[in-house]
């Protein structure tokens, strides 16, 4: 069993599901079977707080475990500064502290795609890595993390780019490859446009790609050119689970770091 002091709680809220599990930090492996409960309708504050607080209960946790949380929304120190595919009713809430008095918890949050991008870097096709960092999620939209030397730079919305007079997304997403049956030469053809500027606006030193497509990597990704290194992700259903209690053990040991350092002062 896992140590207490590398364990931390993952919570992944979605606009259907808000699916959460204990995760081992020294593995990055979950440490129980992962509970999944659908998200109210309509996603108001009050009742996802209720439903995250049901998912924890559900487990027997200890008070001390801290619970990190993504979000489908910019986060700014807690604070929701947008929404998507939530209630618009989050938009200037502070979901660290709702939920924080909700659960009895600790409760970090985080963005969606952030959370993944910090999944990849602590135990998949980033670990150990250098320099600057994409992690690009291919989906219904286009999700982006940044990392530069390790450290997230948060809410970086690559996916918003203009490209074509528009949001890139709307042009390259997976789901837009879908939508108008591409072929994976035309799809990669999009791809090539978008990975090239972002190649040019940040000279990234990797990028990661991961989304439900990143399973069939070897029909894109090859057909790309670019200077950077691409390679698929190797976290998927559970890295926003992963990520998310990944960061709220680094955030509560930063906490206790700076509370106890506050202390020294005072003396």
């Amino acid at each position: 069993m896992a140590k207490k002091h590398r364990r931390a709680f993952g919570i992944d809220i979605g606009g259907s599901g808000i699916k959460g599990a204990p995760v081992d930090l020294s593995t990055g492996e979950l440490t129980a079977d992962r509970v999944r409960i659908p998200t109210p309708q309509p996603s108001l504050p009050d009742a996802v707080a209720d439903t995250v607080a049901e998912l924890i209960s559900s487990f027997d946790l200890d008070d001390e475990m801290p619970v990190g949380v993504t979000f489908p929304a910019v986060i700014q120190h807690g604070v929701a500064r947008t929404a998507a595919n939530v209630d618009d009713s989050w938009i200037g809430t502070d979901v660290d502290a709702l939920l924080t008095e909700r659960t009895g918890h600790d409760v970090f949050v985080v963005n969606d795609a952030d959370a993944a991008g910090i999944a990849e870097m602590d135990f998949g096709a980033g670990r150990k890595k250098k320099g600057v960092v994409l992690v690009i999620t291919l989906g219904t939209g286009v999700g982006s993390a940044m990392f530069v030397d390790g450290t997230l730079v948060p809410n970086a919305e690559l996916g918003h780019v203009l490209l074509h007079g528009d949001s890139a997304e709307k042009y390259m997403a997976s789901s837009i490859r879908e939508r108008e049956d591409l072929d994976w030469e035309t799809w990669a053809g999009r791809l090539q446009e978008y990975f090239s500027h972002i190649e040019f606006l940040f000279s990234p030193d990797r990028i990661i790609v991961g989304g439900g497509v990143s399973k069939k990597h070897k029909h894109f990704l090859p057909l790309l050119d670019l200077k950077t290194t691409i390679v698929p992700a190797k976290l998927r259903n559970e890295a926003g689970i992963i990520g998310a209690a990944s960061l709220a053990r680094q955030e509560q040991k930063a906490l206790a770091k700076k509370a106890k350092k506050d202390a020294e002062k005072a003396k």
